[in-house]
């Protein structure tokens, strides 16, 4: 059995668990932790933006009205709006197996942990790949945009997922939704008028969905991260070995959020 690290991480805001997936990302790099799968949640909300999606596409006034937060994630994609979720996790060196090949090959690789968990969950998901062309693929919501090897049940997006490359190593993270409403989101985003809002809600919903609501009953954080771990455990033949962040990955953490992720330089940069 191969060794990686497991970390069940305390409900955060939005920059510090950015901050802390980057942190890990770092550490995995350099050769001074082990491959990393870290399960965590959000607290309040946020609408975390693609690394490469236009600010502009958030409404800044309604996220204050309700109280969430704005953070832009160092992965590619679309908004997401983070909160009755539980987010997962994964850095790797480059030189590990499952980051060999290009980005949609590691994204098959790994989507074959997270539909044995949604199996132990009690559903039957896919994870196909899709035809990324549609007359959405420039729309500002994640769940709205098929990508590669994503997950899906009912022919609706059940988990999303991004993946950044750095010259060393390798960061994957995606959402799966535990339950709520998927078509809140559109409160949090910039809209001509008050229609396309209910036109973008309307939208998403009919092309997302929760694990609620795949089941037809609410499933625990915990027992759906259980189920996410065991998933790597299984596919992978991985020894889990539950763990903290180390002190040098929190003193890095805490500079990015200042340099970086709590930074409106960072956040509105494009």
């Amino acid at each position: 059995m191969r060794q990686w690290r497991l970390i069940y991480d305390y409900p955060a805001v939005g920059a510090w668990n950015m901050a802390v997936d980057e942190a890990i990302l770092a550490a995995v790099s350099q050769g001074t932790q082990p491959p990393t799968l870290r399960l965590y949640a959000w607290e309040p909300f946020c609408l975390s933006l693609g690394y490469g999606q236009r600010a502009a596409d958030a409404d800044i006034d309604l996220l204050n009205e309700h109280g969430w937060h704005l953070v832009r994630r160092p992965t590619g994609g679309r908004a997401i709006l983070h909160g009755d979720e539980l987010t997962y996790s994964v850095a790797l060196s480059m030189d590990h197996e499952l980051a060999q090949g290009d980005v949609v090959t590691s994204y098959r690789q790994l989507s074959q942990a997270l539909m044995y968990a949604l199996g132990e969950l009690g559903i039957v998901p896919q994870a196909e790949k899709q035809n990324i062309y549609s007359q959405r693929e420039n729309g500002p919501i994640c769940f709205e945009v098929p990508s590669h090897y994503e997950i899906t049940i009912l022919g609706r997006k059940l988990i999303g997922s991004a993946q950044v490359r750095r010259k060393q190593g390798l960061l994957q993270h995606g959402t799966l939704p535990l339950k709520g409403d998927v078509g809140r989101i559109a409160q949090a985003l910039a809209f001509p008028h008050e229609q396309a809002r209910l036109d973008a809600m309307a939208s998403v919903r009919g092309r997302a969905i929760t694990l609620q609501e795949a089941l037809g009953k609410r499933t625990r954080w915990e027992d759906a991260a259980g189920a996410i771990a065991e998933g790597f455990r299984q596919v992978f033949n991985l020894d889990l070995m539950p763990d903290a962040l180390s002190d040098a990955e929190k003193t890095h953490a805490e500079q990015l959020v200042d340099d970086i992720y709590a930074n409106d330089h960072w956040t509105f940069k494009r």
